[in-house]
């Protein structure tokens, strides 16, 4: 099975760096999240209906997470996880998630965006040069696997960890990141939701 669940709507090209935006241009939004393990915050799924691009970095633990992610009728990308196929879920989800590509990515105005779980790229504390290093085409690689919401934009390609989007492991609340694309620019916000 590829990683996209739904293909992209449209070819696009742009780009720039991290800038605050007006919001009254027209803007392409892409919600980044992981770690869902069967849950999905209601506020993150709420967001996912207004959004044009959701990509999913894996363990996502359950199909109705798509199906709810997919909803608002943007483009989805997910990729697995190292639990998407382990024991823990159904075993009809847990065969077709464990059929989901380990890395994809998209292409989007200004550059591409790179996703992998993570858990490969080892040790932790390297795991973000390592990903620069296995993706330097990329504008921004999002991984998922430790739960910890990160944005590290010092430099090309960004890295970003959306936190977990369920309640497994939160660190501070069910997390996400929404990366704002607007003409040449791209913004990155994090979002945290109580539980």
């Amino acid at each position: 099975m590829p990683a996209t669940i739904m293909e992209a709507r449209r070819p696009v090209a742009d780009q720039e760096k991290r800038e605050p935006m007006s919001p009254k241009k027209h803007a392409e939004r892409v919600l980044l999240l992981s770690d869902t393990h069967g849950h999905l915050h209601p506020a993150i799924r709420e967001l996912a209906a207004s959004v044009d691009h959701i990509v999913h970095a894996g363990d996502i633990g359950d199909l109705d997470i798509l199906r709810q992610l997919a909803t608002g009728g943007a483009n989805l990308l997910a990729i697995r996880g190292n639990n998407d196929s382990g024991p823990r879920y159904p075993s009809d989800d847990r065969k077709t998630l464990g059929e989901l590509a380990e890395h994809a990515h998209l292409e989007l105005p200004g550059g591409i965006l790179v996703t992998e779980h993570g858990h490969r790229s080892n040790p932790a504390k390297r795991r973000h040069a390592i990903l620069r290093a296995r993706y330097p085409h990329a504008r921004l690689v999002v991984y998922g696997h430790s739960h910890r919401q990160v944005i590290d934009d010092a430099e090309t390609p960004w890295v970003v960890n959306p936190g977990a989007a369920g309640r497994s492991r939160t660190y501070g609340g069910a997390g996400c990141v929404v990366l704002t694309i607007r003409g040449t620019k791209w913004g990155l916000e994090a979002l945290r939701f109580a539980l």
